[in-house]
């Protein structure tokens, strides 16, 4: 923690203005590290950013405009390399070798999940603001025209509905859609087992469950299957914004705050010598410039000057729950996740019909 410290002292700087310039995005999963001469050195630097699907635009915005900043402050040319996929297996690839500097991933149980395979260093929650939450967004039901009836969650399982969600089994998004449905019925008043026999009548009307989020929406919108989609507000709005402009609901009366993390990964930033650079980088993230460019495309920032900027695309939610209601990320995981689990036992019993 003695070291968090001392770096964090370094990095103070970074919220009075930053630094970049030259970016290569591609979605090569590895990058070998080219920056050993440090941030005042010549040498350049080669970071990786490896995060769930959704959030690509928002990366493509913001890292031009870090490395820009931290060229003109350094004189050091950063390229961030990325890959992007289903959280869950994003976590996987990390913890297998992808020698990612920062992770920026769904759901804090998969950067959890990095921590206990002792490559991020305990306390990383502690090391930014909020947590080291970046960005913030909620559950959204998107309609495949005015005629669906539904009007909230409990009509999601009609058996005259088709539900599309993602798996999630590999994606991090898909939890929160879980969580959500779960916690529809228990923070309303309901007991476990109406919640649990209430996802099992959803997922009854679930004909397929892509990997990811991303590829959720690609299933709904260009293959036009289901009848409502189970997504973050953040891809609705980024949809309508390309022309798809469904009818939706945002619940109102209970919905769950999907809350996205960022960390960096010590055992690769310390491998590869580019600690400083990555650190800096996710400061920036934190930062009104970083912070604007999140919720233009449809995620709820966490900087407050930011969020009142954008407050009138953003309603407030009247029950607003969090996962921490429902326990810790280990017992959330333990309880509805992990093998033969909660998830798992409805699945066996919707498959056996």
């Amino acid at each position: 923690m003695l070291n968090r410290l001392k770096r964090r002292n370094f990095l103070g700087w970074m919220l009075g203005g930053i630094l970049l310039a030259n970016v290569i995005a591609s979605c090569s999963p590895g990058g070998t590290n080219a920056g050993a001469g440090g941030a005042n050195g010549s040498s350049p630097a080669t970071l990786t950013l490896v995060s769930y699907a959704v959030t690509q635009r928002a990366y493509g915005n913001i890292i031009p405009k870090f490395t820009q900043k931290w060229q003109e402050k350094t004189g050091q040319t950063v390229t961030i390399e990325q890959s992007y996929g289903g959280s869950g297996s994003q976590t996987r690839a990390v913890i297998d070798g992808l020698e990612a500097d920062v992770v920026a991933l769904a759901i804090p149980a998969d950067t959890e999940q990095i921590e206990k395979a002792g490559l991020i260093e305990s306390g990383w929650e502690d090391e930014y603001p909020n947590g080291s939450i970046v960005h913030k967004s909620v559950a959204a039901l998107i309609k495949r025209d005015e005629q669906v009836p539904v009007q909230g969650w409990s009509d999601l399982a009609r058996d005259d509905v088709q539900v599309i969600t993602a798996n999630p089994k590999t994606s991090g998004g898909a939890r929160w859609n879980f969580l959500a449905l779960w916690g529809s019925v228990t923070e309303a008043g309901g007991s476990e087992q109406e919640a649990e026999a209430f996802i099992e009548q959803v997922m009854q009307n679930v004909p397929v469950m892509p990997k990811d989020a991303r590829e959720a929406t690609e299933v709904f919108y260009q293959q036009n299957q289901g009848d409502v989609l189970i997504n973050y507000e953040n891809e609705l709005l980024l949809a309508k914004e390309q022309g798809q402009d469904l009818p939706y609901i945002i619940p109102n009366d209970y919905n769950i705050s999907i809350d996205n993390p960022v960390a960096v990964v010590d055992a690769y930033v310390d491998k590869r010598g580019t600690r400083e650079v990555a650190e800096a980088f996710v400061e920036f993230l934190f930062t009104p410039e970083a912070q604007r460019e999140f919720a233009k495309v449809g995620f709820r920032p966490v900087e407050e000057t930011v969020a009142q900027e954008f407050a009138d695309r953003y309603p407030p939610i009247k029950n607003l729950f969090t996962a921490q209601n429902f326990g810790s990320w280990d017992e959330i995981d333990a309880k509805f996740f992990a093998s033969g689990a909660i998830f798992d036992q409805v699945i066996a019993r919707v498959s056996r019909r």
